[in-house]
C-alpha cells in the first residue's frame, strides 16, 4: 500500500486486537488468528499487529512476529495490517524489514521507553526508523515535553504516515496541526472513543481503539458520527462506553488490556489467558461481575438506539 493511500486508511479506525495466550501462558497463534478475523469481519479500517491492547512490551521480538503472522492471516486481506515495532532503533528496524516479508502494509513504531530519552533525540529515532522502514511508518507519540517544531519535524518525513498522538496536551495538537502542511503525516487521536471529539474538533482524523475487540459497533458509531460532524452524537455514544474505558484506567492503567481481554471472553466464549505481569493478570470478583452487568446492558442498547 502506498503512502497516501494508507494516510486515508488512517483517518477511520485503528483497531488494536488483543494477544492471546494458551494454559501454559504461550502465544496460541490459532485463537489470536480468531481474534484477528473478528475484527476485521466487524468493518475496522486499519489493524495493529501487537499494540499495546496485544501487550506489545510483554512480548519477546520472536512473539511479535508470531502475533503479526497471525494478525496477517486472521485479517486475511480485508483492511491493512500495520505491524508494531520498536525497542532499541537497530530491533526497531530488523522488525519493520520482517513486518515487511510477513505481508503487513504499514509499521507503528512505538516510543522508546529508555528514562534517558530527550525529546529531540526521540524524534531523530522516529526519522531513522522512518527511513531504514520499507513500509510506510505511524508514530505513536505519548510522551510530554514534545515542542510544535518537534511534531512539525516528525510529520514532515516523507515515510511517516501519521503521528498517534496519545496525550492530553490538545493545545500542543492542535497547534502542530495548524502549523504543518497538510500534505504531511496525519495526525490522529491516540486516546481511543472517549478523546475523540475532542480530538476531531482539534484538527485530528480517525482514532485508536481496543473496544473494536468487544464492541466494534459503538467504535464504528462514534466515527461515523464524527464524520458526519455530529458531534452529539457521538458524545451520546461515548457515554454509554465512558464506564468501560474508565474501568480500564483502573491501577494507573494497570487494568486497560486486563478489562478487554475480560470481556472479549465475557462476550465470545473464547479463552485467550491473562494478561502478562506487570499488567494486571486479571480482575477481582467485583470488578468482574461489574464488566459482566456493563456488557449486559450493552446488548440491550445498539449503538443507534
Amino acid at each position: 500500500m502506498n503512502i497516501q493511500d494508507f494516510r486515508k486508511t488512517l483517518t477511520g479506525i485503528s483497531g488494536v486486537p488483543i494477544t492471546a495466550y494458551d494454559k501454559d501462558g504461550e502465544v496460541d497463534a490459532a485463537t489470536t488468528r480468531k481474534v484477528y478475523d473478528r475484527v476485521a469481519e466487524a468493518g475496522i479500517h486499519n489493524i495493529v499487529a501487537a499494540g499495546n491492547t496485544g501487550e506489545f512490551y510483554a512480548l519477546t521480538s520472536a512473539e511479535i512476529a508470531t502475533v503479526t503472522e497471525a494478525a496477517v492471516a486472521g485479517v486475511d486481506g480485508r483492511a491493512p495490517v500495520t505491524a508494531a515495532v520498536g525497542r532499541s532503533l537497530r530491533e526497531a528496524i530488523a522488525m519493520a524489514k520482517a513486518a515487511k516479508g510477513m505481508g503487513a502494509s504499514a509499521v507503528m513504531s512505538h516510543q522508546p521507553v529508555d528514562p534517558f530519552a530527550a525529546p529531540q533525540a526521540q524524534i531523530d529515532y522516529f526519522r531513522g526508523l522512518a527511513e531504514a522502514s520499507p513500509l510506510p511508518m505511524v508514530a505513536y507519540v505519548r510522551a510530554d515535553g514534545f515542542t510544535v517544531d518537534d511534531m512539525l519535524r516528525l510529520a514532515s518525513h516523507e515515510n511517516i504516515a501519521g503521528i498517534k498522538f496519545a496525550t492530553t496536551d490538545i493545545l500542543l495538537l492542535s497547534r502542530s496541526i495548524a502549523a504543518s502542511d497538510p500534505s504531511h503525516a496525519l495526525f490522529v487521536c491516540g486516546l481511543a472513543e472517549s478523546w475523540a471529539p475532542s480530538f476531531t474538533a482539534a484538527g485530528a482524523r480517525g482514532f485508536t481503539s481496543g473496544l473494536v475487540n468487544v464492541a466494534p459497533y459503538f467504535s464504528l458509531a462514534v466515527h461515523a458520527a464524527l464524520e458526519a460532524g455530529n458531534f452529539a452524537e457521538a458524545r451520546r455514544i461515548v457515554e454509554i462506553i465512558e464506564p468501560f474505558e474508565r474501568m480500564r484506567t483502573k491501577y494507573r492503567n494497570g487494568a486497560n488490556v486486563t478489562v478487554v481481554k475480560e470481556a472479549f471472553a465475557l462476550t465470545t466464549g473464547l479463552s485467550v489467558g491473562e494478561v502478562r505481569i506487570p499488567g494486571l493478570p486479571h480482575l477481582d470478583p467485583a470488578d468482574r461481575t461489574a464488566l459482566a452487568e456493563m456488557l449486559k446492558s450493552w446488548s440491550e442498547q445498539p449503538a443507534g438506539a
